[in-house]
C-alpha cells in the first residue's frame, strides 16, 4: 500500500491540481482522494487509470502496483466510495459472526478457503516478479528499488515539443525557474525552462476565472503560446501554456490579461 500511496503522490505533483482538483476532474471526493494519496484506503482500479490519464503517464505499474496491494489486502472490509466532494464517508458496520457449515459440508468449505489463499498467493508472487528487475543483469537491487519509481524519459526535445504540452512529454518533472512576477490583481507567473526538452512555457496561479497568460519569443513568428483560467477547478491550480522550443540564452517573455480588462503585464527572462 505505501508503494501505491508513494507513486500516486507523484502523480498527483504531476498534474498539478488540488485535492479540490482532483475532485472536480473526477468522480472521487476531495476526501476520497486524501485518503488514497495517504494509503489510508485502496483506491478503485479505476481512480489510479484516471489519475494516471490526468498526468499523462502510462498505467502500467500503478496499476500493478494497485494489484499487489489489492491482493493483500483481500478479505478486508471496504467502504463505498463518496459520490461528492460533499458526502461523507459511511460507519463501518462490524460483520455478523461467523455461522458454522454443517459436518458435512465443512470439507467442501475448506477445500474452497484453501483456494482462495492460493489463488491470492499466487498473484502476490506473479505480481512480485514482474516488478523485479531483469534477473540476468550484474547490479545488485538496491535498497531502494522496489519503491522508486522508475524514471521515465521526455516526450520529445528541441522543435518537437513546440506547440506541445509540458505536462504530457513529461517535461515538467524538474524544470528551471528562468523568471518570477507577480501581477497587480495579487495572481502569479512564472516562466519555466526544461533543460532535459530544451523548452520553455509560463505558468500561473492565484488568478481568477477569465485571466489569460501568454508566452512568445520575440523575435520568432509563430512562438506565441497562450492559456486560460477556464473554470474555479483552474483558479485553484497551475494553468500551463504550451511549449517554446528554447536553446540556452534565448529571451522569452510573459505576458498576463486579467479577466476584469486591467492593464496587460508582461515581463522576460533569459534561458541560461
Amino acid at each position: 500500500m505505501r508503494q501505491l500511496a508513494a507513486a500516486l503522490r507523484e502523480l498527483r505533483s504531476a498534474t498539478g491540481l488540488s485535492l479540490a482538483g482532483l475532485a472536480a476532474k473526477t468522480p472521487y471526493s476531495k476526501s476520497s482522494w486524501e485518503r488514497y494519496l495517504n494509503g489510508k484506503t485502496l483506491p478503485p482500479r479505476e481512480a489510479v487509470e484516471e489519475l494516471c490519464r490526468l498526468a499523462g503517464e502510462p498505467v502500467g505499474r500503478c496499476v500493478a502496483l494497485w494489484e499487489l496491494a489489492e491482493a493483500e489486502g483481500s478479505g478486508r472490509a471496504t467502504t463505498a466510495e463518496e459520490a461528492t466532494p460533499a458526502a461523507a464517508s459511511p460507519a463501518v458496520t462490524p460483520p455478523p459472526p461467523p455461522v458454522s457449515p454443517p459436518p458435512e459440508q465443512r470439507g467442501v468449505v475448506t477445500l474452497a478457503v484453501l483456494a482462495s489463499v492460493c489463488a491470492v498467493a499466487v498473484t502476490a508472487v506473479v505480481l512480485a516478479l514482474l516488478l523485479l528487475p531483469d534477473s540476468r543483469s550484474s547490479e545488485p537491487l538496491s535498497p531502494t528499488a522496489a519503491t522508486t519509481a522508475t524514471p521515465v524519459g521526455p516526450g520529445c526535445h528541441g522543435t518537437a515539443c513546440e506547440g506541445r504540452s509540458p505536462m504530457a512529454m513529461r517535461c515538467a518533472a524538474q524544470p528551471d525557474t528562468v523568471a518570477q512576477h507577480r501581477t497587480a490583481t495579487g495572481a502569479w507567473m512564472e516562466l519555466r525552462h526544461s533543460r532535459e526538452c530544451g523548452t520553455t512555457w509560463a505558468r500561473t496561479w492565484g488568478g481568477r476565472i477569465g485571466d489569460r497568460i501568454e508566452l512568445s519569443v520575440p523575435g520568432r513568428v509563430g512562438a506565441v503560446h497562450g492559456a486560460e483560467v477556464g473554470n474555479a477547478v483552474d483558479a485553484e491550480s497551475y494553468v500551463y501554456t504550451l511549449m517554446a522550443a528554447t536553446a540556452p540564452g534565448t529571451v522569452v517573455r510573459a505576458c498576463f490579461q486579467p479577466s476584469a480588462g486591467g492593464k496587460r503585464e508582461c515581463f522576460e527572462g533569459r534561458v541560461h
